[in-house]
């Protein structure tokens, strides 16, 4: 079977080779734009529910007029039935659109909506069984003050940075502090630790995204009697953890054996930590069945 990138904007499916925008796009100009990233399982969008209505949160946040949810979600599987993949990567963009360059909303001349929709490429399986190896980075996460990290918006290039850093230390991703030194988030995805068989979380008021696969996963956890825990944590416990583990829409519950030259624990997955993996796996089999309403 063939696989395909369709992209819906403004009311129009394009392939790759037509799907553009304008330059003076404010979205391109300032990433004055806000966005969600979700995968399918079995043809099925995988809590599609959750990811928009946190795209409207984070639309009203940046005082960006959202499109009705239920229209936003017909784009969508139209996007996906354009494209017709086994399973898709699909990205939802809101731009405040075209217009004068310059920063005064005013300027802009109307919003844009995107949808895009691609073949879904997981990260491989020898990742999960060999475990990430991540580095807390210098580069802080951006205070609540300043943008929100709540807000998922386009201007993404403090994650960028702390990537890149990552990147030159050798490791598949960084670790941000928030500005008081606290432990906050990947720079594409939420952490967690595993301390005395309770799972652990950095709080929402450390100023992080409030993941969708992260709430998934606190629920799995709860669900399976697991005690649970969001709050504040200090650097140190993520190298004296006894396990950890990363989740992310696409990747899920990734686990995360080394920070730095130091082992997480035994060096290896640990049990909860596959437990909770094994755990999302079936949650996704129940979408792809449509056993969870989708």
């Amino acid at each position: 079977m063939s696989v395909t990138t369709r992209v819906y904007i403004d009311g129009t499916i394009h392939d790759e080779a037509t799907a553009v925008v304008p330059v003076f796009d404010r979205g391109f100009l300032y990433g004055d734009s806000v966005y969600e990233v979700l995968r399918t399982a079995g043809g099925r969008p995988v809590d599609l529910d959750r990811h928009l209505e946190r795209l409207a949160r984070s639309a009203n946040a940046i005082l960006l007029p959202a499109p009705d949810l239920t229209s936003l979600a017909a784009a969508l599987y139209a996007t996906l039935a354009a494209a017709a993949n086994p399973e898709s990567y699909v990205r939802v963009i809101l731009t405040r659109g075209a217009g004068e360059i310059g920063l005064d909303l005013a300027l802009a001349e109307g919003a844009r909506t995107i949808v895009l929709a691609k073949p879904l490429r997981l990260p491989p399986p020898e990742l999960y069984e060999r475990g990430a190896r991540v580095v807390v980075v210098d580069v802080i996460r951006t205070p609540r003050e300043a943008v929100d990290p709540a807000v998922k918006s386009g201007n993404y290039l403090n994650n960028i940075l702390a990537l890149a850093a990552a990147r030159r230390a050798g490791a598949d991703e960084a670790v941000m502090k928030n500005a008081q030194g606290r432990l906050a988030e990947g720079s594409t995805s939420n952490l967690f630790v595993v301390r005395g068989g309770v799972v652990e979380t950095p709080a929402l008021a450390e100023g992080l995204l409030p993941g969708i696969t992260r709430r998934r996963v606190l629920e799995l956890a709860r669900a399976r009697g697991l005690p649970v825990a969001e709050c504040p944590l200090e650097p140190s416990a993520l190298v004296a953890a006894d396990e950890a583990f990363l989740t992310s829409s696409l990747r899920g519950v990734l686990p995360v054996t080394r920070v730095g030259d130091a082992a997480v624990g035994a060096g290896i997955p640990g049990p909860v930590t596959r437990a909770l993996a094994a755990a999302y796996t079936e949650y996704l089999a129940a979408v792809a069945s449509g056993a969870n309403g989708h």
